[in-house]
């Protein structure tokens, strides 16, 4: 298997990973303060990071500390928002509404680099905003508060998926994995200390699950095969492999949530999935325009 699949494969079930948490999160979170959950999240990935990544970690420098700031701020922002979301909606709408990030990434890099995506790219986002207009606009043609937190957490994505891809041609991001995280973990501290309700030590197993899983393998794995996986696919590209997360995020939601898995829900992931494929298909193939002009 070549390195692009390799990791075009790692990507997607790390949407897997990513689309269960939205539903674990909110059970885990519960009552309990979601910054102290994001804290807990934050710092579990640091300490598994800093252990697979030691060889990195003891070589850390200035530049490498100042690049993971730099993409902390923007992915801390997306993470925080669209945790908070979960206050106020469903966590499959949550997940659906996250994947406007596909189609915010060429709208920001033309409007900021004046750089052209190529048009299969557009079809593909253009097709995932529909499937997305289809899932979180109600009959009155309303979207509520959660949603609002939910479209605001993927322009924060946007700009780091961005960022990333902006540092990753320049220098090698896992010296700047852990400080990343780290920054983070010191974001969502500084925000809990504010809090005088904040249990600091919940007596509940699952909030602790919770943390883990999301710590494990919707953070810490999921980021890290982001960040590798950007040396070799765009930005844009990398966001239209994320829209397999909304997916995998309604079913988690029917499975452990009991939510609904309605038809605006299934019409609009079919799009996002029929998305994903687009981007993918390379129609300038040989082989394709043989497989075309034999149909």
């Amino acid at each position: 298997m070549e390195r692009r699949q390799l990791l075009l494969f790692l990507l997607i079930l790390g949407t897997a990973f990513w689309g269960v948490s939205y539903s674990v999160t909110k059970m885990a979170i519960g009552n309990y303060s979601l910054n102290i959950f994001l804290f807990y999240r934050f710092l579990l990935a640091v300490a598994v990071l800093s252990i697979v990544f030691w060889k990195y970690v003891k070589d850390i420098n200035r530049e490498a500390t100042k690049t993971g700031f730099v993409l902390a701020v923007p992915m801390f922002l997306g993470i925080q928002l669209q945790t908070t979301a979960l206050k106020y909606t469903d966590a499959s709408q949550c997940s659906f509404i996250a994947g406007l990030t596909v189609i915010i990434i060429p709208m920001l890099k033309l409007a900021i680099y004046r750089t052209n995506t190529p048009l299969k790219i557009w079809i593909a986002a253009l097709t995932a905003l529909t499937g997305l207009f289809i899932i979180a606009i109600t009959d009155k043609f309303t979207i509520n508060v959660g949603d609002l937190f939910t479209i605001s957490g993927a322009f924060a994505f946007a700009v780091y998926l961005i960022s990333v891809e902006k540092h990753s041609a320049a220098k090698n991001l896992l010296y700047s994995i852990v400080p990343m995280f780290a920054f983070c973990a010191l974001f969502t501290f500084c925000i809990a200390l504010t809090d005088s309700q904040a249990v600091w030590f919940p007596k509940n197993d699952t909030f602790w699950l919770g943390a883990v899983y999301c710590a494990l393998f919707s953070t810490a794995f999921m980021y890290t095969v982001s960040n590798i996986s950007q040396s070799y696919l765009s930005a844009e590209r990398v966001a239209v492999i994320y829209l397999f997360e909304p997916v995998f995020g309604a079913i988690g939601a029917f499975f452990i949530l009991g939510e609904n898995l309605s038809w605006r829900l299934l019409l609009g992931g079919t799009l996002i999935f029929s998305a994903t494929i687009i981007s993918e298909v390379n129609f300038k193939s040989k082989k394709l325009k043989m497989l075309i002009r034999k149909s």
